[in-house]
């Protein structure tokens, strides 16, 4: 390669349009970032690239001549790369999601001797130095270089038709239990994720003893409760939702859905008077939410997302959806569009004649809850540093707040400051920080809709903040660190003296697992409020365990091991989801 190209790619580095191209994903990178890039920030590597879940074989191929030859073959095998390890950055059609656009006018204007240089030696902006890391060989590195200049292959929709083709229900509601046959304190049951191995655990809290291990879709994302506490609603990274019914004697799927190739939410219907009647799903693709049957999952009303970006008013092809809540307000469901930044008020009271409040907020709109008194929607647009402020009653867009370097609340942390009152907070995975912010206009006027106070935590990579009504502390994981001990540990703060320094508890350690990264993720509290569960997330190889510790002494109280909690992370209890306590 020559002299000239070499200083060309150091001077675009940093804008180059492959920032972040191949982001490992999330269950796979476990590295620190590497001393050759020492301003790309890992956590943020990791978290991006989570894999997709399409099946690069459905898609329909759009090789020409204007592109580098490619044999069918190359084509196929650079695809399943694609799919893998850059759709969840830059979108299926590579029109720019999470990452930067990757269509062909600006590659084939780069050429093969730039993308080969920049895959193979990264950029400061994010980007791994894939060829001279070692994961891909020479060879591959010219393989995607070559591909990134044909047209994206395009998959399949998913319509009305495709999904009745999935659609399943084992056990019809007429056969089903009228109360509860099982003596399971339902209350303080825990739907864990078991991400590699593509099922559940549902885990007494009481006894701490296995109850069930359910099958589901691929890399279970979130579970959610019905209003009535019956029913318990699964979805996969495959877009596989599993309907679970909690009243039989062993708690069983009795429904099941694919409502689409790739997802991450689900939801049902909370509105006084339409409890459970309708569920909601959103999928990555295609870019839609569809209606269904609260009892049965049939399909009902399949709507696009389709649309206009609402910084540049620019039609973006491939809008995912990302988080989705049930408002107490009204008999919506409110759906946040990732990549144009809208929030739909979805009105499910006549969906035959469907109503929507369509909110501008931010683009890259990804997860978030309720404040405290359940009015305003907290939600983060990721990578553009904001949080959204939706007034659900009033349905409008209360504020946009400025945090910290890519915010990532899960659903966030509800507690009163001793200072400013009333306060929602997130931490980042960007950076060290928790931002709190001021969620009471009536009592604190002052402070509403700001970030009131900044705590610095243990470090960036994290992925979830948690406090409960009945304690008082405030746990912050930073499982994607790529720092071992910072990954392997929470941080604890005590809410009535934020301003001293925090506890830092050692989870992975206590759970005495042996090999593997053991990161420590996502805290979730019991009914009582008294205990905190964690996950210890190993390798897929490897033993992983829960941990549970007592709140009030911050001590080791139980450390749950079992050959069948493989790669544990989400855990869900169901009191807690139920009533949005966090």
């Amino acid at each position: 390669m020559n002299s000239k190209l070499l200083t060309t790619i150091g001077r675009h580095r940093a804008g180059v349009f492959l920032v972040s191209a191949m982001a490992f994903a999330v269950g796979n990178a476990l590295a620190a970032t590497d001393p050759a890039h020492p301003d790309a920030k890992s956590p943020e590597m990791s978290y991006q690239g989570a894999p997709g879940a399409i099946d690069p074989t459905a898609t329909k191929d759009f090789m020409d001549g204007e592109g580098p030859k490619m044999t069918k073959a190359e084509f196929a095998e650079a695809k399943e790369i694609f799919f893998q390890r850059c759709a969840g950055c830059h979108g299926v059609l590579r029109k720019g999601a999470t990452g930067k656009p990757l269509t062909t006018d600006m590659t084939r204007a780069l050429g093969t001797d730039y993308l080969k240089a920049m895959i193979t030696y990264g950029s400061p902006a994010g980007m791994p130095n894939w060829g001279t890391s070692g994961d891909l060989t020479e060879a591959k590195v010219d393989l995607m270089a070559r591909y990134l200049q044909h047209e994206p292959p395009m998959p399949p929709e998913f319509g009305l038709p495709d999904m009745k083709g999935t659609w399943k229900v084992l056990v019809p509601p007429e056969q089903r239990p009228t109360k509860q046959m099982n003596k399971l304190n339902l209350d303080n049951l825990f739907s864990v994720t078991l991400r590699d191995a593509g099922e559940i655990a549902l885990i007494d809290g009481d006894s701490k003893e296995i109850v069930s291990i359910i099958k589901t879709g691929y890399a279970v994302h979130i579970s959610r409760l019905s209003a009535s506490g019956r029913y318990l609603f699964v979805i996969g990274r495959d877009a596989k939702i599993n309907l679970i019914d909690l009243w039989m004697e062993k708690p069983e799927t009795v429904a099941e859905i694919k409502v689409g190739m790739e997802a991450r939410s689900v939801e049902t219907s909370k509105f006084p008077g339409m409890e459970d009647k309708y569920a909601v799903a959103g999928t990555y693709w295609p870019p839609q939410f569809v209606i269904m049957d609260g009892d049965t999952l049939e399909p009902l009303k399949i709507v696009s997302t389709r649309g206009m970006t609402v910084d540049t008013q620019e039609y973006h092809p491939e809008p995912r959806v990302a988080a989705i809540v049930a408002s107490h307000e009204h008999p919506e469901f409110i759906v946040n569009v990732k990549e144009t930044g809208h929030v739909l008020m979805v009105d499910y009271s006549d969906i035959d004649n469907l109503k929507t409040t369509d909110i501008e907020a931010a683009p890259f709109l990804h997860d978030g809850g309720w404040d405290g008194t359940k009015r305003y929607f907290m939600t983060a647009a990721n990578k553009s540093n904001k949080v959204a402020v939706v007034d659900s009653k009033d349905q409008k867009l209360a504020a946009i707040v400025e945090v910290g370097d890519i915010p990532h609340p899960g659903r966030g942390a509800n507690f009163v400051d001793p200072q400013f009152g009333p306060v929602w907070g997130t931490s980042h995975l960007g950076d060290a920080s928790i931002s709190l912010i001021g969620t009471d206009p009536k009592g604190h006027p002052d402070q509403a809709w700001k970030v009131v106070r900044k705590l610095q935590g243990q470090g960036g990579g994290s992925l979830f903040i948690k406090t409960h009504p009945k304690s008082k502390n405030l746990y912050v994981d930073t499982a994607l660190n790529s720092v071992e001990k910072l990954s392997q540990s929470v941080a604890v703060f005590n809410i009535d003296k934020l301003d001293a320094p925090y506890t830092v508890l050692p989870i992975a350690e206590w759970a005495e697992l042996g090999e593997g990264p053991k990161r420590v993720v996502q805290p979730e509290y019991n009914k009582a409020g008294d205990e905190v569960w964690f996950s210890v997330w190993n390798a897929k190889d490897k033993k992983s365990a829960l941990v549970v510790v007592d709140d009030k002494t911050l001590k080791l109280k139980k450390v749950i091991k079992d050959d069948r909690l493989v790669t544990p992370t989400g855990k869900f209890n169901v009191y807690n989801t139920i009533h949005d306590v966090y």
